[in-house]
């Protein structure tokens, strides 16, 4: 039997995606050694090895057959735009990816007037004004503090993650339209999911299993 191989998303993702793997009877003893230079952790008694990745690197991994399954946010996703499939919301790391800026840009929005909107998610923003809005903007795209770009006059808005919304309030900043919720995905690669339908269908069960007693 080959090894099955998982993509996690480095970080929080990943500690949350082990303890769900966990309670579907899924473990990995040399995962739990946090000073560990190892890169490809393995539990063969499974016939399963995991690897941390960045979260814009998952899909990637996982189109290419790198790895069979991945672990990573709709964002990512849907930023990423890889040809995988999306099989489980795993029900953790919500969020929502939404348009803000300071109260007075609502009315740009509505007006459907040229503006200039700062992200990390250019493939997403675009979507969402040219698809969903048939609005026309400039997209520029930024790394670090998205908030900044309509404090400083490089933006009239931005297209973000928003998980509780203090960051915008603190900068005199507000949710102004919601693009899509976010959370955790659990992705497969297209070849794997013909290959070890009956190995990986099985896991999803019983992932959506444990999901579904933590929500009940």
């Amino acid at each position: 039997m080959r090894y099955l191989t998982f993509a996690l998303t480095k970080g929080r993702l990943a500690d949350k995606s082990m303890a769900l793997l966990e309670k579907a009877g899924i473990t990995c003893r040399e995962m739990e050694d946090k000073d560990t230079r190892k890169l490809i952790f393995v539990n063969d008694d499974l016939k399963m090895r995991f690897f941390l990745a960045k979260g814009p690197d998952v899909p990637t991994y996982v189109e290419y057959g790198a790895a069979d399954i991945g672990i990573v946010g709709k964002d990512t996703i849907l930023e990423e735009g890889r040809n995988i499939y999306e099989v489980l919301d795993l029900g953790f790391g919500k969020c929502r990816m939404c348009i803000a800026g300071p109260k007075e840009a609502k009315e740009l929005l509505q007006h459907h007037e040229l503006i200039r909107v700062a992200t990390k998610y250019p493939k997403i923003a675009k979507d969402y004004f040219y698809n969903t809005k048939q609005q026309t903007v400039e997209i520029i795209k930024l790394n670090g503090s998205i908030e900044l770009a309509p404090i400083v006059g490089l933006s009239e808005v931005i297209c973000d993650i928003v998980e509780t919304g203090s960051t915008l309030r603190e900068n005199g900043l507000v949710v102004l339209e919601e693009v899509c919720p976010l959370s955790a995905r659990m992705v497969v690669n297209q070849v794997s999911m013909r290959m070890e339908h009956e190995r990986i269908t099985e896991l999803i069960r019983k992932l959506d299993q444990v999901i579904r007693q933590k929500e009940a």
